[in-house]
């Protein structure tokens, strides 16, 4: 299961800077003019798991595999780009196909990086995309009820509950808030997932600061954290340029030590995918043998067969049972033969719960 967040902003706030440093590639270029990026740039990179290592060197394991992350670096938006302009309608349907958002904001001065906006204010930033988002939206909620209307006055009465709902979404539109904001019910929530619309999906918002603000922000971020929070949501503090820096470093104790200096204890693509995985609810289980030490993704709630079909669709169809491992126990008792004779090995049936640090083993007959 492949999960895909796209990184959005205005143009010159350090998306492209922050992706290269991400997905540590150069395939997107970070120049000083709007709208460098025209098409979305999609990197994979491994999400960092102590416990895989771990795990692969007790089971000797020839390959080790990590979960990963897409990260698709979208052009910059522009005001009115819900109307078209700018790149705007490249730009949201290159959202659309994202599970989750990646709002950066520009905290940091620099008169060699113009601003789009002639002025650094993420306030007014996180504005101007925000509004062009819910703008977006009320344009294909309307859309959705023009067509509704016509098939329930020809007798189509099954359409109600939905017509209901997108009127619930529309006027919270209307008042400016996202659609994500709205008290939903899981019946409501349900039928809203089908259309894509792009305040529905969960955001967490970046400040890019500069260098010597990385490790405790500076006023611009802290106007940030103030603002999302109104809206239950997170920001977090991220300096592009030391990604970039950092992004080139191979050695790990460089790297390290790189941080130690700078007050960070770990790189920011860490916590971004720390942020990530909440999120959006997700959770990692491992699949551990002599062959490969894998690291799955799932979300929360995920049920034994439906995390099996992740590996291959045979696992859910002939589902019979997982055999399963907590992590902390793999590793306490040096591997699965002493695991199991400690009673540590349990077996599962169709109803089980996907814990995040399970390591499954799925028997299935197809």
């Amino acid at each position: 299961m492949g999960f895909k967040t796209g990184i959005v902003g205005l143009p010159n706030v350090g998306k492209s800077t922050l992706f290269n440093a991400l997905t540590r590639t150069a395939i997107a270029q970070a120049e000083n003019f709007p709208f460098c990026t025209i098409e979305p740039n999609v990197g994979e990179v491994a999400v960092p798991d102590e416990r895989l290592q771990k795990l692969a060197r007790i089971a000797d394991s020839k390959a080790i595999i990590p979960a990963k992350m897409s990260f698709c670096d979208i052009a910059g938006l522009v005001k009115g780009a819900s109307e078209g302009e700018g790149l705007g309608n490249k730009f949201l349907a290159n959202i659309r196909e994202c599970d989750a958002i990646i709002h950066v904001l520009r905290c940091f001065d620099d008169t060699d990086v113009t601003h789009v906006s002639g002025s650094v204010d993420p306030i007014r930033d996180f504005e101007i995309i925000n509004t062009e988002l819910i703008l977006a939206d009320l344009q294909s909620v309307d859309k959705q009820l023009v067509g509704l209307t016509k098939k329930i006055k020809s007798g189509d009465k099954s359409l109600l509950k939905l017509y209901d709902v997108l009127m619930k979404a529309k006027g919270g539109l209307e008042r400016g808030e996202a659609i994500i904001s709205t008290n939903r019910t899981e019946e409501d929530q349900l039928l809203l997932s089908d259309f894509q619309f792009l305040t529905l999906k969960p955001v967490l918002y970046v400040c890019n600061v500069d260098e010597a603000s990385a490790a405790t922000g500076n006023s611009y971020s802290q106007k940030v954290k103030d603002h999302v929070m109104e809206e239950n949501s997170t920001s977090i503090n991220i300096s592009a340029s030391i990604e970039e820096e950092i992004s080139q470093i191979a050695n790990q104790e460089e790297q390290d030590f790189f941080l130690k200096e700078l007050g960070l204890n770990r790189t920011g693509l860490d916590r971004l995918i720390i942020e990530g995985y909440k999120l959006l609810d997700l959770l990692t289980f491992f699949t551990v043998g002599p062959k490969e030490a894998r690291a799955w993704t799932v979300r929360t709630g995920t049920t034994a067969p439906k995390a099996g079909s992740v590996i291959h669709t045979d696992f859910e169809k002939g589902f019979i049972r997982a055999e399963v491992i907590r992590c902390s126990e793999y590793l306490e008792f040096l591997g699965e033969q002493r695991a199991k004779e400690e009673g540590k090995l349990r077996s599962e049936g169709k109803g089980y719960l996907v814990e995040d640090g399970d390591i499954i083993k799925f028997l299935f007959n197809v």
